[in-house]
């Protein structure tokens, strides 16, 4: 899940990833299987690159990545997965975009038109809230590495631009094309990513000072993020510090 421009409630942030952990393969393979339908080379197709990075730094088995590929590229048989972008608003106001692959158009836009309904938002048409997005390359480093002295040149000579560290996490973000030379950087300098993914960076964000309402946005994202068909939720929401810690008490 994604929403706040820095890390000010990381707590809620790292939570939430590590419940969603062992849906990351899943993800993942989903993910190889569609970018692998345009050829199983992966020096021949950027976005099963740009996959097998995110795989690498999920540090998702073998095994389990030559299997999605060869789904993908039809050797173990047929598979037919859409891609749908779901927009629409949370409480207050939040835009939310929900980036789905299914295999059934059907279940997927009943399930996500629920989570908004039940709590506190509403679906929105094409193009309402996407473009309050843009495409960028994230990534999350926790532990002895989340320092800015030791990053700082690593990251800036691998093509990022904005790096921060705040409360033990380090947050970098770069253009979608320097995804895969900051994953070997990191690769090569035996760094361990919390998160490594291209995701949808919101061009402005949206305060959340009501307790009520923060806990309706985080509600809804989390619920979203349950959903088998959905690969990634955006959304451009702020909570600040003291707001956090009255919903995570």
């Amino acid at each position: 899940m994604s929403g706040h421009s820095k890390w000010a409630n990381i707590k809620h942030k790292k939570d939430a990833a590590d419940k969603l952990k062992g849906k990351a393969f899943s993800r993942i393979g989903k993910e190889i299987m569609v970018a692998a339908k345009n050829g199983s080379d992966p020096d021949a197709n950027p976005r099963l690159r740009a996959a097998l990075a995110a795989a690498k730094a999920a540090n998702m088995p073998n095994a389990n990545i030559e299997r999605a590929i060869k789904k993908g590229s039809g050797e173990l048989g047929d598979v037919v997965y859409e891609e749908i972008v779901y927009e629409g608003y949370a409480a207050g106001g939040v835009a939310v975009v929900v980036d789905c692959l299914t295999d059934n158009r059907n279940r997927s836009i009943s399930d996500v038109r629920m989570v908004f309904d039940r709590n506190g938002g509403n679906m929105a048409g094409s193009g309402a809230v996407s473009r309050l997005f843009q495409r960028q390359a994230h990534f999350i480093i926790s532990g002895e590495w989340a320092d800015e002295d030791k990053l700082m040149d690593l990251v800036l000579d691998a093509g990022a631009n904005d790096l921060s560290v705040e409360d033990g996490v380090a947050e970098i973000w770069a253009d979608p094309e320097a995804f895969e030379p900051l994953c070997k950087v990191f690769s090569d300098n035996g760094i361990t990513t919390d998160q490594a993914e291209i995701v949808r960076k919101p061009d402005m964000v949206v305060p959340v000072t009501d307790p009520k309402v923060a806990s309706q946005v985080l509600r809804l994202l989390d619920r979203m993020e349950e959903l088998d068909d959905v690969q990634q939720v955006t959304a451009n929401y702020e909570i600040p510090d003291e707001i956090a810690d009255q919903i995570e008490e």
